[in-house]
Formats: C-alpha cells, sequence, structure tokens
C-alpha cells in the first residue's frame, strides 16, 4: 500500500494519491489532472475511484475531468447531490482497492454532505483517516459555509459537527493517522497548525475544538473570531457540484497571444480586468494603466477569488514570459476560466512599444521614518489579528479583504502611507486604489517587518496573535 499527500502550499490543499495492487483511488484531486494521470502510468495501475470529502468553496476540484479521462466513478457521502453522474455512498459503506478498504463515515457539519474516508489496510487495521475539512491539524472546518444552503445556522451546523467528532472521529484509535484537506493558511479554518499530517492521539491532545467540555461550549468556541468567507466561495460551490470546463479547453482558450497593439481595444470591447501577475518590485516601477497587480509568487488564486470575486469575468494577463500557463493553470483552481489571451513579450513589449505606462509611489522602510511624524496618515491592510498583535501606533486598521468598502471613504486631498507586513497585499491594494483613480498614498516596501526593524517609528506592544482571534 502506499499513500501519498499531494500538498499544494499556495491553496493549503491536501490531494490524496492511494495504491494497492494494481488499483489506486484519489481523494479530492485538484483541478489539473495530468499529474495524477503520470503517476498511474508510471505505477501501472487502474484508478477505481475518485473520492471527494465534500462539495469544496476554496478551489475546484480536478473530479470531472479526471473521471472523464479514466472512467474512474466520483463519489460523495450521504445527501450530496451532484448535478453529474455520481455514487452517493452511504454511512458505513465500504469500497475495496486493491488489498485495502475506504469507509465512507459521514460527518456533517462543515458541509451536510461531508464525510471523512478511514482506511483500512492488507492485514485489517484501521490506519488512516482523510478528514476533508471536518478535521484538521488544531481545527476544524468553519461550520457557516453551508448555511445557505441547509436552512441552518451556524449554530446549528456548529452542533451537528460537534456531533460528527464526538460519535465518529474520537472513538477511532490513537494510533490512526489524520490528513486533512488543508493546512495552515486555508480559509476554511481559523487556526490550523503548520503540519499537515499528524496523529489522531495527538489531535485529541492539542486541537483546541476536539477538547471543549460540552457542546456549548464547543459551538461558543469554533465560531469565535470567524471572519467573513471570501466571497468567491460560493461560485467555486457552484462549480463543483453543478460542473465546469475541461481543463484542457481553458488552458487552450487561455494560451493566447494578444498584441500590445490590441490589449487595449480587447479589454474596452470584452470588460476584461488586465491582471498583471509580476512581482510587486517590478511593478510598482511601470505598468498598464488601470491594471491590477496580483503576484503570482504568493497567495496568488486566493487573493485573485477575495479581489475578483466573479470567477466569469474576463481576465488578461501580464505575465513573466514563460510563466503563461502556470498563471493560467492556479487562476482555474479557484474557477476564474475565462481567460482571453496574455500580452505577448510581457510588460517589455508593452512599454517599447510606447504605451502610456503608470507608476505607485514607493519608497523604503527607511525613507519612511525620515517622513514619518506624530500626525501622519497610516493605513495597515493586513488582518485585523495580525493588527491587534503589533501596529503603528494610531495607524488605521483597513484589511485588504475589505477594500471595497473602504475605498470610497478614502479623504483624496490628504495624503497617507499605506502597507501590509511584506509588501505582498499593499501593492495589491495600491494597484486598486490607483486603479480607481486614488493616489495620494505612498506604498512601503518590505511593510511593517521593514518598518519595525528601523526602530525609529512607534509602534504598539506585541500580543500573541492566538490572543486575539
Amino acid at each position: 500500500m502506499k499513500v501519498e499527500q499531494i500538498y499544494t502550499g499556495c491553496l493549503a490543499q491536501g490531494a490524496y494519491y492511494i495504491v494497492s495492487g494494481n488499483e489506486a483511488a484519489i481523494i479530492d484531486p485538484l483541478r489539473e489532472v495530468t499529474p495524477y494521470l503520470e503517476r498511474l502510468e508510471k505505477d501501472g495501475v487502474t484508478l477505481k475511484y475518485i473520492f471527494e470529502t465534500h462539495f469544496h468553496a476554496d478551489f475546484v476540484s480536478g473530479h470531472l475531468d479526471l473521471s472523464k479521462k479514466t472512467g474512474a466513478p466520483i463519489v460523495y457521502g450521504p445527501t450530496a447531490e451532484p448535478d453529474f453522474e455520481a455514487i452517493i455512498a452511504e454511512d458505513n459503506q465500504v469500497f475495496n482497492i486493491g488489498d485495502i478498504t475506504i469507509k465512507v463515515l459521514h460527518t456533517p457539519g462543515h458541509t451536510m454532505e461531508s464525510s471523512t474516508f478511514l482506511l483500512t489496510d492488507e492485514t485489517g487495521t484501521e490506519t488512516a483517516i482523510f478528514t476533508g475539512d471536518t478535521l484538521f491539524l488544531g481545527d476544524v472546518g468553519r461550520p457557516d459555509l453551508a448555511q445557505k444552503a441547509t436552512n441552518l445556522t451556524q449554530e446549528d451546523l456548529a452542533g451537528i459537527l460537534y456531533e460528527s467528532l464526538q460519535n465518529k472521529i474520537m472513538p477511532l484509535d490513537d494510533s490512526i493517522t489524520v490528513y486533512p484537506a488543508h493546512g495552515a493558511g486555508s480559509a476554511c479554518g481559523k487556526n490550523m497548525q503548520k503540519e499537515t499530517v499528524d496523529t489522531l492521539g495527538n489531535q485529541k491532545k492539542t486541537n483546541y475544538a476536539l477538547n471543549q467540555p460540552d457542546k456549548e461550549s464547543f459551538i461558543r468556541e469554533v465560531l469565535d473570531g470567524l471572519t467573513a468567507p471570501p466571497k468567491y466561495f460560493g461560485m467555486n460551490v457552484a462549480l463543483n457540484k453543478n460542473g465546469y470546463e475541461s481543463i484542457d479547453h481553458v488552458m487552450s482558450k487561455g494560451l493566447n497571444p494578444i498584441d500590445p497593439a490590441d490589449l487595449e481595444a480587447i479589454a474596452e470591447d470584452t470588460g476584461a480586468l488586465i491582471l498583471d501577475t509580476r512581482s510587486q518590485g517590478e511593478f510598482h516601477k511601470g505598468f498598464i494603466p488601470n491594471s491590477i497587480n496580483i503576484g503570482l509568487k504568493g497567495d496568488f488564486a486566493p487573493w485573485v477569488g477575495n479581489m475578483i470575486v466573479d470567477v466569469q469575468h474576463p481576465i488578461i494577463l501580464v505575465v513573466e514570459q514563460g510563466s503563461e500557463q502556470e498563471a493560467i493553470t492556479r487562476l482555474s483552481r479557484v474557477g476564474f476560466d475565462n481567460v482571453l489571451g496574455y500580452l505577448q513579450g510581457g510588460f517589455e513589449a508593452w512599454k517599447n512599444s510606447g504605451n502610456e505606462i503608470d507608476e505607485i509611489r514607493r519608497i523604503s522602510p527607511a525613507e519612511f521614518a525620515e517622513q514619518f511624524s506624530t500626525d501622519a496618515k497610516v493605513i495597515d491592510v493586513r488582518k485585523l489579528t495580525e493588527y491587534s498583535a503589533e501596529h503603528v501606533e494610531n495607524a488605521y486598521n483597513k484589511p485588504l479583504d475589505n477594500i471595497s468598502d473602504w475605498a470610497g471613504t478614502i479623504d483624496s486631498s490628504e495624503h497617507f502611507f499605506i502597507h501590509c507586513a511584506g509588501g505582498y497585499r499593499s501593492m495589491i491594494a495600491a494597484s486598486i486604489l490607483n486603479a480607481r483613480g486614488i493616489r495620494n498614498f505612498t506604498e512601503i516596501e518590505g511593510g511593517y517587518n521593514g518598518i519595525k526593524k528601523t526602530e525609529k517609528i512607534p509602534t504598539t506592544s506585541f500580543v500573541c496573535q492566538s490572543k486575539v482571534l
């Protein structure tokens, strides 16, 4: 038997590839299926089942393309109602893969179809659980995403999740390995550990959610500190449940070079967003007017989802040459399939063609320290938990996630400084503000991490973030 965790850092997502004998199973595959097909061919095995722990909200699964290319059926837990052919398993139903078995444990709460898959090895020993978003390391799945679909409150769903954990997970042996669908950085939970694999016994000791004295305490603690889910989550659920375009078609359509002379006309005719995926350091020096910067080298796909929201919105890419396919692939992982093409020759081709360019005013932390005064207006776009832990004295906290809400409140007559932790998020914010005609600001390179090192800017005392959740 072989169990391989295929972890994708930018989504903090774990897919699983399991082989026994000449058969295989894959759990929660990513959108691009070629890596799985290559593994199957290399191992000389047949894909027997594709298991889905639930209808994912934070990414588009590859279940449909993988099923079409291999003929393997898709398996969901009880109550799932997909708009395509699938096996809807019963609670405790067992599936054979080679010499091992996978039992479906219905564990509703995160969503009502959520299920955990219990693996029993060749010796008959219960070895591992694939918990999806039911149980994370250090946390559990947020119980507020399925309210609209179920007519249940988040308190109701949290209570259901408590029963699932107590009745289906906690009785299992401590030696069992826990393989969750997500790790630290995912918006599907709030307090995940940085590790991606653990024993159930250790989770029983260290996971705050598994150590509550009763259901009421569990509900209160799990719901405490939950921020609003990203706005694109509902659209990803719909794609996973209703179906989507083949990844092959998405790639073919997106890998369309657009001449610099044609870009503006295409953008105007289609209403396309010009998405510049270059690094923050390159973007601020020069970019196509009104383009938005979300760097490919970072949490690219989740921030695209947070900032653009509408997965159907047409997009034209500006990328470093050679990274076109990577950008389109990562966009497709969160359902942004309407890429019209990419700027041929990259930004240099645009610049060399004599087209208009724009810039963002950026200064170093040392320059900020020289320009700083007690009446300077500073906007910190980090999350509230980061800001609460430590920040520049008298700075305003305006999280990037909510920029659509606060951008309109900016006083255009008053200069302000803007920063995040390291520059990635503040450049996203700067590009959005700039595209909206707000230009009375200076962005700080290196963010708060750089500001703190100057030791010249007054900051608040550090508070452990776990205490401000």
